[in-house]
């Protein structure tokens, strides 16, 4: 399902939307719906060159949001991946072209060539100055006769528009254009297609593999790769990019968001692509941004364009389209210093080969447990619980040689404070606080088992939660109760908790008391699950 009213309506509506919400952004529309869908500047100076793009839609920003002071004067929207009729872009050039001319930009798509360049013919019979430029600027296929044109059309875009805003003439903006198409090279790969509207999704990409070298349109990629993860998929994309760009001193870069890959997700891209090796010749970056998407494609693409003090002027200068995220220049991170308070004590490590196997062995268990956790999780939380005791299991199992074991209230300590900052959370809190009560009573004389029990009952003081209120505690303290009589009644203790909470029909505390009783039945807590998971596991080593 999708907010739609009905296909045939969708990119009107849209276009109406955009109008709506532009706060008087000297925007307005041709009339002519719905076979003509212009979106146009009211405040273009004649005089000045007109730049002109468009295609389908469903690649939203683009090009309607990029219509404004600096980018696009006009843009001509065509259906869902669907070029725009010849009438279209004819009302489009004759509606915005004075004595200045007009430029047309387009990309290298069979319906664009056709409908576009009809439509300029037409204005040109007329009397019009119009000049072309096509992008192609996809490398997938490098000897196809006529690469097809994706997300570098915004480098191209950005260029001309600087151009015709400081006064050049027609022929001296498209030939800056055109050096901008003929230099941009770009790449995508996604990990499913899009959804179309009153369609669906072919769901053609299997688990463990991304799509290399895909069009915009829903396209299959060219090749069907392996994905292990971001980094490789970031640096195959750079080596080839690079490897087909013309050789500069520095470059610009574009991270494009292909429609539905998380902010989280495209941070994390580009900064595997600015550390990777070429990285380093990266100058300028523009993103990560949605701005030629492909609706709701789970992908991104990468644009490079060789610079040139021109290029470089054009994409640093000013423009006040709806959408356009400022280009920014490659710097390292700058780092500032821990406030002294948070500033680690040194502690002399200690042996205790014992007690060193034991954790280590725990941190394994619950490494391994990320995937089950996290799936059972998702039924009733955020689905990060796997992820959560997993990250805080690997900081740990690296503090390990460095904790001081021989002392048990100083290893619970050290074991509180490597939770308290790497686990995060109201578990990871809590914990923390366990650990901790458990180090002050164990400083104090009592033995283990007196001070796993006083832990416990800090933890349900400041979290709030008993047996019963179905969390973790549910789980432990029945664990730490039969834990002197051994592993193995420890593991049948947690194991009986863990499961009575999926017959628990509502939560007292954490985050399931958001969740409805019907989506609790059945599922256990996933802090519980987590630690009968931890005990059987110590059990069965």
């Amino acid at each position: 399902m999708q907010f739609i009213n009905g296909t045939e309506t969708l990119v009107v509506d849209a276009i109406d939307g955009l109008l709506r919400s532009s706060g008087g952004a000297n925007l307005a529309r041709l009339d002519g719906y719905p076979g003509i869908k212009v979106v146009l500047r009211t405040d273009h100076k004649p005089g000045r060159v007109a730049i002109v793009a468009g295609g389908g839609s469903g690649h939203e920003p683009a090009h309607a949001a990029f219509v404004g002071k600096g980018m696009l004067t006009a843009a001509v929207c065509g259906e869902v991946f669907a070029s725009p009729s010849v009438d279209a872009v004819f009302a489009a050039i004759m509606a915005v072209t004075g004595k200045g001319g007009c430029l047309v930009i387009f990309k290298n798509y069979t319906g664009d060539r056709l409908n576009f360049g009809l439509a300029v013919e037409r204005a040109r019979a007329l009397g019009r100055k119009v000049e072309v430029v096509i992008v192609k600027d996809d490398i997938a296929l490098p000897h196809l006769p006529q690469p097809r044109g994706i997300a570098g059309v915004m480098f191209v875009e950005k260029v001309a528009g600087h151009y015709a805003e400081q006064g050049a003439n027609l022929k001296s903006v498209a030939a800056m254009a055109r050096k901008a198409a003929d230099s941009v090279v770009s790449l995508g790969i996604s990990l499913s297609s899009c959804t179309l509207p009153g369609v669906g999704r072919e769901d053609r990409v299997p688990d463990g593999k991304a799509e290399l070298g895909l069009g915009l349109h829903g396209e299959p990629g060219v090749d069907l790769v392996n994905f292990e993860g971001a980094r490789q998929a970031a640096r195959v994309l750079v080596d080839r990019l690079f490897a087909a760009a013309r050789p500069a001193r520095s470059y610009a870069l574009l991270v494009n968001n292909l429609g539905s890959t998380t902010a989280l997700e495209m941070n994390l891209l580009i900064n595997e692509v600015l550390v990777s090796r070429r990285g380093a010749r990266v100058k300028l970056v523009l993103g990560p941004a949605t701005l030629v998407s492909s609706l709701d494609m789970h992908g991104f693409s990468l644009s490079l364009l060789p610079l040139t003090p021109e290029f470089e002027k054009a994409l640093l200068s000013p423009a006040s389209p709806l959408v356009w995220p400022k280009i920014r220049t490659h710097v390292k991170p700058k780092l500032v210093k821990l406030p002294r308070e948070l500033k680690r004590k040194p502690v002399r490590s200690t042996l205790n080969p014992s007690l060193g196997a034991l954790v280590s062995r725990a941190c394994d268990i619950l490494i391994a447990a990320e995937g089950r956790l996290n799936a059972l999780d998702a039924k009733v939380g955020d689905g990060d619980t796997g992820s959560t005791v997993a990250t805080a299991a690997r900081h740990l199992q690296t503090a390990l040689p460095l904790m001081p074991l021989a002392r048990l209230d100083r290893f619970f300590a050290s074991t509180s404070e490597a939770l308290s900052r790497s686990m995060g959370g109201s578990s990871g809190v809590l914990l923390a606080i366990f650990f901790s009560a458990a180090s002050q009573s164990a400083s104090e004389g009592a033995n283990w088992q007196d001070a796993l029990a006083a832990g416990l009952a800090k933890m349900m003081v400041h979290g709030g939660a008993k047996p019963g209120d179905r969390t973790l505690i549910d789980a432990i303290a029945p664990a730490l109760a039969a834990l002197p009589k051994g592993l193995d009644e420890a593991a049948n203790a947690a194991r009986g908790g863990a499961d009575a909470t999926a017959r628990m029909q509502s939560a007292r505390a954490g985050r399931s008391t958001y969740v409805p009783p019907s989506h609790l039945d059945g599922v256990p807590d996933p802090g519980a699950e987590a630690v009968a998971m931890l005990f059987e596991g110590l059990a069965r080593g």
